[in-house]
């Protein structure tokens, strides 16, 4: 299966980016099917935006589709795969755009047999808006090219890593530690410069450097909003650090550094110094 024409495609579940991936999805398929059972108003809000088309149950979905994409936080990644792998899955085209580890990465393998899985990864912004993230992916050819022409000429940039199963989960690790790592370390670095009234400094030295996060204090605030959507990937990272005999305690901190902000999820009122005093208490 190489040609995307004539594919009906079934996303699990449509948050943000995976509303957005969708909504490029349904220029080269014939339909795009998404799960309406037990969703939120706001999960409902968003798959009709994108012009989805709503089934009972994940037993219509997978029945329908030709290609599965499970775009979830990634500690559903698993029971999500669960669910689709109750039901007959031969010759369907299963990509797993998560952050998982190897090991999760073979479990759902192991999950849906008769499927062909491939390894995903979505590094950028939501689709849509003038943003164009990249879907990497990695796995058997003919899936891949499938999921390539799925998203040809579309906002989604399908960027293939070869045929071996889980170079997109670890690429997705990689850039986790470095983006988002980044960032926690900047906002405990404000959060100290504050506490002895040293931020003037810190800053006008970030200054001296191009891009650096340190001169972009203000985002602190989105930070808290978003924590949620980031801990669960450097808890990934830190654990395919471990696995490979890397220590991944560090990144572990920095997971732990964002959990501390659970209670604002999404809370996009916030100042940047509501966010810091947050992580002080």
């Amino acid at each position: 299966m190489t040609s995307s024409e004539a594919l009906t495609v079934g996303v699990l579940h449509p948050g943000r980016m995976g509303a957005g991936i969708a909504a490029q999805a349904r220029t080269n398929s014939e339909d795009v099917l998404w799960c309406s059972a037990g969703r939120s108003e706001a999960t409902v809000a968003r798959a009709s935006a994108a012009g989805l088309t709503a089934v009972a149950d994940v037993r219509g979905l997978v029945e329908r589709s030709n290609v599965i994409l499970s775009i979830c936080p990634p500690m559903f990644a698993e029971a999500v795969a669960d669910d689709v792998g109750r039901y007959d899955v031969n010759g369907r085209v299963y990509v797993e755009a998560n952050p998982v580890t190897s090991q999760q990465l073979d479990g759902i393998v192991k999950t849906l047999p008769g499927a062909t899985v491939v390894d995903g990864a979505i590094i950028g912004s939501v689709p849509g808006t003038g943003k164009k993230p990249a879907l990497y992916v990695s796995g058997p050819s003919e899936a891949t090219a499938t999921v390539a022409a799925l998203f040809e000429g579309t906002d989604v940039i399908v960027k293939a890593l070869g045929t071996e199963l889980g170079k997109a989960s670890a690429l997705k690790s990689a850039y986790s530690i470095y983006q988002k790592g980044a960032r926690v370390l900047t906002v405990l670095a404000h959060a100290l410069g504050d506490e002895h009234g040293v931020r003037d400094e810190l800053l006008a030295l970030a200054q001296q450097r191009s891009g650096s996060y340190l001169s972009e204090p203000d985002y602190v605030a989105e930070m808290a909003a978003i924590a949620w959507r980031w801990s669960p990937d450097l808890t990934v990272a830190a654990s395919e650090l471990d696995a490979a005999g890397y220590p991944g305690a560090s990144v572990a901190a920095l997971a732990d550094v964002l959990d501390q902000w659970s209670e604002t999820r999404n809370n996009w009122d916030l100042t940047p110094q509501a966010a810091t005093d947050v992580l002080r208490h």
